[in-house]
């Protein structure tokens, strides 16, 4: 079984930061691809940012490039969020896959965390 556990959410002003932290426990892979993504009120859930299992190659949804970025240590994947602004707000979920490729569906989901961005 695979855990994914998410922290580091909050409430920050816009133009602030936030780092998020998704610790990856269990039949996880240490090559294993693993995203963020988030979903608003009334919203779909949609992708943020990805990293390949090695950590080489990243992909970033076109409204947060240049402002996020992820990165990752063995099985701990973080976001970096500068620039946040109001319509960044949203719970953030990590996501774990077994392949090193960043591509295709994601298997293991963490619980959310909620990052709230006042204007």
């Amino acid at each position: 079984q695979v855990q994914l556990v998410e922290s580091g959410g909050g409430l920050v002003q816009a133009g602030g930061s936030l780092r998020l932290s998704c610790a990856a426990s269990g039949r996880i892979f240490s090559n294993s691809a693993m995203g963020w993504f988030r979903q608003a009120p009334g919203k779909e859930r949609e992708f943020v940012a990805a990293i390949s299992g090695g950590g080489g190659s990243t992909r970033y949804q076109d409204s947060v490039k240049g402002r996020f970025t992820i990165s990752k240590d063995k099985n701990t994947v973080y976001l970096q969020m500068n620039s946040l602004k109001p319509e960044d707000t949203a719970v953030y979920y990590c996501a774990a896959r077994p392949g090193s490729n960043f591509y295709g569906s994601y298997d293991y989901w963490g619980q959310g965390t909620q990052v709230t961005v006042s204007s």
